[in-house]
């Protein structure tokens, strides 16, 4: 059975995949995509609120990006990684809501299940540098 929160992290990363690729309104792309995954109230919204959060802070999130993985150029990346790691990275710098090592650990697991056979140990390197470094903001 799948986690409440870590399905709620699945469907915000589908939304940052949607919104990123195709350039689609991030409220109805949210609101459809909670939907259609039974999220709980709750949940959706916790997942509205990753959407949103990634969405304000996107250019702070890839200069991230760019300072932790400078052999990859953000448009570069795969999508699916390079939102991957926007989410880490919001929740990680700015939500503040969970310990750093959660949200590594959630993000390595949606780069399993979502990327290539490489994303996961990408991605964990790169946040193991950004948590290394990690100066939580407000």
């Amino acid at each position: 059975m799948t986690r409440p929160r870590h399905k709620a992290r699945a469907t915000a990363l589908q939304a940052l995949y949607e919104i990123d690729s195709v350039g689609r309104d991030p409220a109805s792309v949210v609101e459809r995509l909670t939907g259609e995954a039974g999220l709980s109230e709750e949940n959706a919204s916790f997942a509205a609120e990753l959407v949103n959060g990634v969405a304000a802070r996107r250019a702070e999130l890839d200069e991230q990006i760019r300072t932790y993985a400078p052999a990859w150029p953000v448009d570069q990346i795969a999508v699916i990684d390079r939102n991957v790691l926007r989410l880490a990275i919001f929740e990680i710098l700015f939500d503040n809501k969970v310990p750093v090592k959660v949200a590594v650990s959630e993000a390595v697991e949606l780069a399993k299940s979502f990327g290539s056979e490489t994303s996961g140990k990408f991605v964990n390197g790169v946040l193991g540098s950004v948590s290394a470094h990690a100066d939580r903001r407000d």
